[in-house]
C-alpha cells in the first residue's frame, strides 16, 4: 500500500475510502437479493425494470438539488444524512413490496439516498486530494467501490442461509446505519468551498458561475459518466441473455461474468489514476475510452468462453476506470468551492444513463438481435473518443504541456 503510506497524508481520505467500501457492500447485498425478492413476491420482469427506473429517477431527481444542499450543510452532513436515509430504505424495502406504489416511492428514496452518499463522499475526496494526485486518489475511491461490491453478494449468500432474504436487507441497513455513525463521529468538519488540501490558492472562478457554464467545463466528464452509466445499466441486463443465445455460454458460466469486469477494474484502475496524473486525464480517458470502443466489438466475434471473460476483464480496465479519471479530471477544471455543484451534475449524468441504456438497448436487441445492441454501445465509445478530441483543450495539462518553458 505504497500508494496509502507514501502518497495520501490525509486520515479522512481513507477515511472516505473505507466509507464507500462499506456502502458498496451495503448495496452489493441489496443489488444481489433484490431481483428474487420482487420475483418471489410476484413482480413481472416488466416491474422489476419499472422499479429500476423509479431508482435512476430518485438519483436525477436529487442530484442537482444536492448541491445546494451541500452548500449550505457541509458534505459531511450530507453524507451523514444519506447514509441513515439509505438504512431506513434498504431495511424497510422487504417490508412494503406488497404494494408497488410504496415500493416505487422507496426505490426513490433510495436513489436519493445514494446520490447523497456518491457526492458526499466525492466532493470530500476532490476537496482534500492534492491538485497532483486527484486521479490517484479517485482510483482509490473506486476500487474501494469495487470490493464493496464484489463483498456484498457473499455475504447475502451467507446471512441468507443463516437465516432469511429479509434478514440480509436488514443487516445491509445496520452496515448502512453503523457507516453513518462512523462518519459522524471519526470524519472531520469541512465547510461549504472548503479549499481543496494542497491547491494553492487559484484564481478561482466567480461563487455565482452558472450551472450552464460549470456544465461546460466539465463536459467530458459528464459524458465519459453518461456513457458509463449508460453501458454498465445496458451491459448488467443484457449481456448474460446475449452470451446465452448467441454464443451457447450456460446460465451457471455467466453468473461469473461480472467478477472478472470488477478483477479487471481492480487490477488496473491505480494504473490508469497514476498515467492520468502524470500524463492528463482527459487523454488518460480518450486511450480508455478507445480500448473500451474495441473490447464492445469483440464480444460480437469472439466465441470462446475464456476469451469472453478476458474480454469482460479488459472492459472492467478501460471503462470501467473511466469514472474515476473524469471525476479526477473534473476535480482541477472547478474551483474547489464548486465541487458541490460539480458533483451533483456529474452523478446526474451518469443516473441519466442508467435511465436512458436500458430501455434503447433492449428495443435494440429485441428488433434487431445482440450484435446490433453492442454495435451501437461500441458507437457510443466511439462518439465520446471523438468528444475528447474536439474538446482536448480542456484538459490542464493539455494547457500546461503547451506553454512556454519558464511561463
Amino acid at each position: 500500500m505504497r500508494l496509502v503510506q507514501g502518497r495520501i497524508r490525509d486520515r479522512n481520505i481513507l477515511l472516505i475510502n473505507l466509507t464507500i467500501l462499506l456502502v458498496g457492500v451495503a448495496c452489493g447485498m441489496a443489488i444481489a437479493l433484490l431481483s428474487i425478492h420482487l420475483d418471489e413476491r410476484g413482480y413481472a420482469k416488466e416491474s422489476i425494470g419499472t422499479l429500476a427506473a423509479w431508482f435512476a429517477l430518485g438519483i436525477v431527481g436529487f442530484s442537482f438539488p444536492l448541491s445546494a444542499v451541500i452548500e449550505r450543510l457541509t458534505a459531511k452532513r450530507t453524507l451523514v444524512a444519506s447514509l441513515f436515509l439509505y438504512a431506513c430504505t434498504v431495511a424497510l424495502f422487504p417490508r412494503v413490496t406488497h404494494s408497488f406504489a410504496l415500493a416505487a416511492f422507496v426505490r426513490v428514496l433510495d436513489g436519493a439516498a445514494s446520490a447523497g452518499m456518491w457526492i458526499g463522499c466525492e466532493t470530500i475526496l476532490l476537496q482534500r486530494a492534492d491538485k497532483d494526485e486527484k486521479a490517484a486518489v479517485t482510483a482509490l475511491y473506486a476500487a474501494a467501490i469495487a470490493v464493496g461490491y464484489m463483498v456484498g453478494p457473499f455475504l447475502s449468500k451467507l446471512v441468507v442461509a443463516v437465516a432469511s432474504l429479509e434478514a440480509a436487507f436488514l443487516v445491509a441497513g445496520l452496515i448502512s446505519c453503523a457507516t453513518g455513525v462512523l462518519v459522524a463521529l471519526r470524519l472531520d468538519p469541512d465547510s461549504p468551498g472548503a479549499k481543496a488540501h494542497g491547491d494553492a490558492p487559484a484564481e478561482a472562478l466567480p461563487a455565482s458561475s452558472s450551472t450552464a457554464s460549470i456544465v461546460w467545463r466539465i463536459k467530458n466528464s459528464c459524458f465519459g459518466n453518461f456513457a458509463y452509466g449508460y453501458f454498465q445499466a445496458s451491459v448488467v441486463l443484457f449481456l448474460p441473455l446475449y452470451l446465452m443465445a448467441a454464443k451457447g455460454i450456460t446460465k451457471e458460466q455467466t453468473i461469473i461474468i461480472p467478477g472478472f469486469f470488477a478483477f479487471g477494474m481492480l487490477t488496473f484502475v491505480r494504473v490508469a489514476g497514476s498515467f492520468g496524473d502524470r500524463h492528463g486525464h482527459l487523454l488518460t480517458m480518450r486511450v480508455l475510452g478507445a480500448l473500451g470502443l474495441l473490447t464492445v466489438l469483440g464480444f460480437v466475434v469472439l466465441d470462446n468462453y475464456w476469451l469472453m471473460c478476458g474480454a469482460v476483464a479488459v472492459a472492467g480496465a478501460s471503462i470501467a476506470s473511466i469514472s474515476p479519471i473524469s471525476l479526477a479530471l473534473q476535480g482541477v477544471i472547478l474551483d474547489p468551492s464548486e465541487y458541490g455543484r460539480g458533483n451533483a451534475l456529474y452523478n446526474g449524468f451518469y443516473a441519466a444513463g442508467m435511465l436512458l441504456g436500458p430501455p434503447i438497448s433492449g428495443r435494440l436487441f429485441n428488433r434487431h438481435g445482440g450484435p446490433a445492441m453492442l454495435y451501437h454501445l461500441a458507437a457510443l465509445w466511439a462518439a465520446f473518443v471523438v468528444f475528447t478530441v474536439l474538446f482536448a483543450n480542456d484538459d490542464p495539462a493539455r494547457a500546461r504541456r503547451a506553454a512556454p518553458e519558464g511561463h
